[in-house]
């Protein structure tokens, strides 16, 4: 009952943060499935089955709010769902053993690439409301981001949203939105290659219920939030968490000699807590600018 209690936790942190910043439910719950010894192929069809439920009420959400552009959601879940698919499908046949620690140094190399864009190429920008996305784009960034969202157990939103946000003019709230509401065909279409290839009795239905209760839970706020919440701080606190957890697998299973393991924790929470400072302080200072330029 204890882990049910702290899966529906995870669900509703993950999907609290995917639906603030368009990103890291699949991360964010598969690093700590992870942690918890449980199988990557196991882990990432855990999360995807939960996330049919957790993603259509997140984009149920979102379209509520008027945060989604349904042109590009088209564009997106075709190539997205063949990659997702066959990314399953890999990660079903390699040996959970085998494929746990790449697995997490992929999460890692996500958390790290996350806490770079926020703290270094973050921008706040509303500009146009409506994706430019052509389908030359769409095609490669749908297959590699659906690929990845499989075999990582996240990877959708990592990829699909900054790669939307470097769009010239891009509003964040309409980023975000599409994103997730794209992201119910991209874990249908990896729910049914885990299927196929594990099999229904793989998977354990109360750790996905916990996970779906969660999320459900966490969906309205976050969409909600999304116009609310200043998102640069909330990636930087989600990028040090990825890296600090799937950090922990590594180790454990690489390194023998557990009395380094302390420094590296240390190491990792003190340049987190100084990215997170950073962050504080260039918000702080982006609204003494914006408030002295309405004062002139």
């Amino acid at each position: 009952m204890k882990k049910l209690i702290i899966f529906a936790l995870i669900g509703l942190l993950a999907q609290f943060i995917d639906g603030a910043l368009g990103m890291a439910y699949g991360v964010t719950s598969s690093s700590l499935l992870l942690a918890f010894g449980i199988a990557p192929a196991v882990a990432s069809a855990s999360v995807h089955f939960a996330e049919v439920v957790t993603t259509a009420a997140s984009g149920a959400s979102h379209i509520k709010f008027g945060n989604v552009d349904k042109q590009t959601v088209y564009r997106l879940i075709i190539p997205g769902s063949i990659g997702a698919f066959l990314g399953a499908t890999f990660l079903s046949n390699l040996p959970g053993d085998l494929a746990k620690p790449y697995i997490s140094i992929f999460l890692l190399l996500l958390g790290v690439y996350v806490l770079i864009r926020f703290l270094f190429k973050f921008r706040q920008i509303e500009g146009k409301e409506r994706v430019t996305l052509t389908r030359k784009k769409s095609i490669p960034l749908g297959l590699i981001a659906g690929f990845a969202d499989a075999t990582g157990g996240g990877g959708w939103g990592p990829i699909a949203t900054p790669v939307l946000l470097s769009q010239k003019g891009m509003s964040p709230r309409k980023v975000v939105g599409t994103v997730d509401t794209s992201e119910f065909a991209i874990a249908v279409s990896a729910t049914l290659g885990f299927l196929i290839s594990l099999g229904w009795e793989e998977v354990n239905w109360l750790w996905v219920g916990a996970l779906m209760v969660g999320g459900i839970i966490a969906a309205p706020i976050a969409a909600w939030l999304v116009q609310k919440i200043h998102a640069q701080l909330m990636g930087v606190l989600v990028g040090g968490f990825i890296i600090l957890v799937n950090a922990r697998t590594i180790l454990q299973t690489w390194v023998e000699n557990t009395a380094v393991y302390p420094a590296v924790y240390i190491g990792i929470t003190i340049l987190w807590i100084i990215g997170i400072v950073y962050v504080l302080l260039k918000i702080g200072n982006g609204k003494k600018d914006q408030k002295i330029e309405l004062d002139s």
